[in-house]
């Protein structure tokens, strides 16, 4: 009984820092600071650790969502291998063969001695291969711990909480004027929410992710009583007003306030669409789509709509979009000497984290300023890591997203359909939001898409039913059965 309680203790205590540590990612300036994705590194480390020392003494197992998300942790390790790939001395005549640029680089800076490594800036590599390893650390831990219904609850309700504390705070920073950060008076992007955040674009991501989880608890919590009759639909109202289901709509309209505050138009556009796409997907796909799905789905739209046209006003989106043109072409510019970069190091790319240091010998003079990154994951992860990189990323992506597909498909549980739901919602809106922005280079944003990249594979084979139990001497066994 003893190792039993002892077993528990230990598991919730790994819970518990598992929530507070996707608590403080989002204060420290998106933990977008070497000291705070340092803090993060050292967290996740330290949890998995005692995982690890729990799994030995036989007091936690692996997951049935683990292991069978063992396509994407294969796929996480072969990505973190070219990762160490591209940091390690490689003989010269196999660079050659794979990375003829990286040989005339080395050459350069005379750093060639019969061994050259991939990563023009190998440092840069070995901190971004630090980061690397603690998100797929958080994506084995979310599998790994999330092993119950409340759990998983909690968890959202965790990301919609903080997401609604940013959303709050940005608000009123810019709603008094205060226009503080995180401890410290902002020096940028003063008139628009940017929470604890550095960049408004960031915090909207972080947000859009929010508002998908908290819509995919009023998925879970919806009435699937088809019933018609006026007494249920008098109860079902009333109902509606005392219950947690209006405070969470509550909570999200807050959010999409404090999201429209932030003037991101792909933050808000991507919340839109990523919503729609994921109503379409789940109203095709579903066995279990109803009437209240339709009508939750619309009211989302509409009141949320109605919200954006309050706080930012139709002129203010059409000025916005005129200045989008503008911004766009500077963008266009350097989108096409991020190519040629890509042409260049194709296959394995120039090394994660290292586009602030190799892009100034590709901009042209048309590109003012100075670009520490792509301002588009796509292209900065290619260029990055190159054709091999990104495609390992896109199957990991892609294999996920199937596999939330078929959780609301085939899943009859409304809270694994809720899940699913909200996992399609985040990663259609944050594949929507990469084409522009570099969200996934920010520690907070990267650690809790793969929180939610693991929701994915939770949705679709945790047990909906507890495990049977072995009866004891002078119980019913069939009353074990049932349960």
């Amino acid at each position: 009984m003893s190792d039993i309680t002892n077993s528990s203790k230990g598991s919730s205590l790994l819970y518990k820092s598992f929530l507070l540590l996707i608590i403080w990612l989002p204060f420290p300036f998106g933990s977008n600071r070497p000291w705070a994705w340092s803090i993060l590194e050292i967290a996740v480390f330290s949890i998995a650790l005692m995982w690890l020392v729990l799994y030995l003494k036989g007091k936690v197992s692996f997951s049935i969502p683990f292991t069978k998300a063992m396509p994407a942790v294969i796929i996480y390790l072969l990505w973190l291998l070219l990762l160490v790939f591209q940091i390690l001395p490689l003989p010269s005549s196999l660079v050659s063969m794979i990375s003829p640029k990286a040989i005339e680089h080395a050459a350069r800076v005379g750093t060639s001695d019969g061994f050259v490594r991939l990563s023009l800036d190998p440092y840069a590599t070995l901190v971004s291969l630090y980061k690397s390893i603690a998100y797929f650390l958080f994506f084995c831990i979310s599998l790994l711990i999330l092993n119950s219904r409340s759990r998983l609850i909690t968890l959202s309700l965790v990301i919609v909480f903080s997401g609604l504390f940013q959303a709050m705070y940005g608000s009123l920073m810019v709603l008094s004027g205060l226009e503080y950060g995180f401890f410290i008076k902002k020096f940028a992007y003063i008139g628009n929410a940017t929470g604890t955040f550095v960049n408004r674009n960031h915090l909207a991501a972080y947000l859009v992710m929010s508002l998908a989880l908290g819509i995919g608890l009023m998925v879970f919590k919806l009435d699937r009583n088809e019933s018609t009759g006026i007494k249920h639909k008098i109860r079902y109202f009333f109902g509606l007003l005392l219950s947690q289901k209006l405070r969470l709509r509550l909570y999200l309209v807050l959010i999409v306030i404090g999201l429209v505050l932030t003037h991101s138009r792909m933050g808000n556009a991507s919340f839109f669409l990523g919503l729609m796409l994921a109503g379409i997907v789940s109203l095709i796909l579903s066995k279990n789509a109803s009437r209240q799905t339709v009508l939750l789905l619309a009211s989302l739209i509409i009141i949320d709509l109605m919200i954006v046209g309050t706080w930012f006003g139709l002129d203010n989106v059409a000025d916005r979009l005129e200045k989008t043109s503008i911004e766009k072409e500077s963008r266009d510019n350097v989108y096409v000497y991020v190519l040629e970069e890509v042409k260049d190091y194709k296959y394995t790319g120039t090394g994660l984290g290292t586009f602030y240091g190799v892009f100034p010998n590709y901009r042209g003079q048309d590109v003012p300023g100075f670009y520490d990154h792509a301002h588009n994951d796509y292209l900065q992860f290619t260029s990055e890591t190159g054709v091999i990189g990104m495609a390992l990323l896109s199957m990991l992506v892609l294999v996920t997203l199937v596999t939330a597909i078929k959780a609301n498909r085939y899943r009859n549980d409304p809270l694994m359909q809720g899940i699913s739901f909200a996992v399609i919602m985040a990663v259609f809106a944050m594949l929507i939001h990469a084409s522009v922005d570099f969200s996934m280079q920010i520690p907070a944003n990267a650690a809790t898409f793969n929180v939610i990249l693991a929701l994915a594979w939770i949705a679709r084979y945790h047990p909906s039913r507890l495990p049977k139990v072995k009866p004891h001497a002078g119980e019913n066994s069939t009353h074990n059965k049932n349960t």
